[in-house]
């Protein structure tokens, strides 16, 4: 108890003495906020994009692409491949007996990011209304479905936020070819917003891919099973495909933002260091301005843990607070906004910041870790000043 009390005098008296150190401590908290900051930003833009793509995925509904593709952009499907997979068994059917399927193209179109100005590469899918049929959150918003056979486009409300040229009614030109503007979707802030749909048809027609798609979608009978699928593809060598539910693929897709989380953390970690070398002087500092208070109180019978404890608590508490900053500016000033990246299949990704309870907890472990390091050494030299320079 006694030595509790010793130490809640010492960081009470560490505490006050802020002020004659006023620049150099206001200093170490804002390198700590810079750090979680510069974290905080990576790990929501991770958070988010992954929340985006495994929005877009089921388990009851399998994509079919190209054996060893990466993504819907370089795999290719015939028309005879796509009418034996519709044969295959586990596939679900409708009331008619059919089975419950799309065939899709995906192919890449130019837009215009509204942020920067510059010329970036869009997602432009052709479906049918059975790809509106395997999606169960997709929903228009504005306007009306394309009509089949016509040049006509609907676009994802992600497209909207960050490309400009896409309201409704516009009429915009790919290649040679007019498009008209003719509804706005959303799918629950899901991948999918960041494409332009048209039918299918046409977008073969207009971009000289003539019977071929890229992928399939497939209502599954038991939904995340595809042993049946997978097997019966095996079977036909004509089927030299790939067949895994969609949430899986678009888990494998997520990892195109990696590199972002590694790049953040490695910035992070450099300026961590950056702000260790600001506390660990900050605290020197403040060690050596209190030398004579620290052994004057040593030499009345405080203890060198006390002493120790005091210090290192300073240390830690100013990083907290650098901490807290931090966290709190990423949740009012990032946490939310949409932005775009490449994804997997070289287009944009629109997403949402999102700053989860778990990662404000991570930026709080950084600004701890930060702030005992930066502590000990000073507690640790505070706690070994000899007596004798109380009475110097």
């Amino acid at each position: 108890m006694r030595l509790l009390s010793q130490t809640w005098v010492v960081i009470i008296m560490n505490i006050r003495s802020l002020p004659s150190r006023f620049s150099m401590s206001l200093a170490t908290i804002f390198a700590v906020a810079a750090v979680v900051g510069v974290l905080l930003f990576f790990l929501a833009m991770g958070n988010g994009f992954r929340a985006t793509l495994e929005g877009a995925g089921s388990d009851a509904v399998a994509v079919v692409t190209r054996e060893g593709s990466q993504s819907e952009i370089n795999s290719v499907l015939g028309r005879d491949q796509v009418n034996l997979i519709a044969n295959a068994p586990g596939i679900a059917r409708d009331d008619a007996g059919n089975p419950i399927i799309s065939a899709e193209l995906y192919v890449i179109v130019d837009g215009i990011k509204e942020s920067t100005k510059t010329k970036v590469n869009l997602p432009l899918r052709g479906l049918s209304q059975a790809g509106f049929d395997l999606r169960d959150n997709v929903k228009i918003t504005d306007g009306r479905m394309f009509s089949p056979g016509r040049n006509e486009i609907i676009v994802g409300e992600g497209v909207l936020k960050e490309f400009g040229g896409f309201s409704l009614g516009k009429k915009i030109t790919f290649g040679k070819t007019t498009w008209e503007v003719v509804g706005i979707f959303t799918t629950g802030g899901s991948a999918f917003e960041s494409e332009l749909w048209a039918d299918a048809r046409s977008v073969q027609d207009q971009f000289r891919r003539g019977n071929s798609f890229q992928t399939m979608r497939l209502r599954l009978e038991t939904p995340g099973d595809v042993s049946a699928l997978q097997a019966y593809a095996k079977t036909d060598p004509r089927l030299n495909v790939k067949i895994e539910t969609e949430a899986n693929y678009f888990s494998t897709q997520g990892d195109a933002i990696k590199g972002y989380v590694i790049f953040g953390w490695g910035v992070s970690i450099i300026m961590g260091l950056g702000a260790l070398a600001g506390a660990l002087n900050t605290m020197y500092t403040s060690v050596a301005s209190r030398a004579r208070e620290i052994a004057t109180l040593r030499a009345i019978g405080f203890s060198n843990v006390s002493a120790f404890m005091g210090t290192l608590v300073e240390g830690i508490l100013l990083s907290l607070l650098g901490g807290v900053l931090g966290i709190v500016a990423t949740y009012l000033f990032i946490d939310g906004n949409s932005a775009a990246t490449i994804g997997a299949s070289f287009t944009q990704v629109v997403f949402t910041f999102t700053l989860s309870p778990d990662l404000m907890v991570q930026g709080g472990w950084i600004a701890l870790a930060i702030g005992v390091l930066g502590g000990f050494f000073p507690a640790f030299r505070a706690a070994r000043l000899p007596v004798v320079i109380a009475f110097e």
